[in-house]
């Protein structure tokens, strides 16, 4: 593990890289860059042990809002056959690969809030019956 990635990034509302309305200083920009980084260890550990990839997802806060980030999980993934498209990304379209890419990288809406309360709910079931 790298000591220097060790802090969090903040919030993505509050993200300077994906807002153009604040400055993005070295020391903002660098718990982005190890955030991406870490992403891109996890994607690569995963297609290591899956014998490649088919479709990689995005889903999430960061992951349905923050082109730049997706950007930066994804730049140095090209062995892998990722390509993002960037005028898809930009606009967080639910296909943001090229057409051709070997890779195909979606973004998918999630409704974190609805998952946890089903899995809650399939846990207690058996309470109650």
């Amino acid at each position: 593990m790298n000591p220097a990635c060790s802090a969090y990034p903040a919030p993505a509302p509050t993200c300077a890289i994906c807002s153009p309305a604040k400055k993005a200083t070295r020391a903002r920009r660098k718990p982005w860059r190890c955030f991406a980084t870490r992403r891109r260890k996890w994607i690569g550990a995963f297609a290591a042990a899956l014998g490649g990839l088919d479709t990689l997802v995005f889903t999430a806060g960061i992951g349905e809002n923050a082109p730049l980030i997706r950007q930066r999980i994804c730049d140095g993934l090209g062995f892998f056959g990722i390509e993002l498209d960037p005028a898809r990304n930009g606009k967080n379209a639910p296909l943001i690969s090229h057409d051709a890419g070997r890779v195909t990288v979606r973004v998918i809406r999630t409704d974190e809030e609805l998952m946890i309360a089903r899995s809650v709910l399939r846990s207690c079931a058996d309470c109650f019956t």
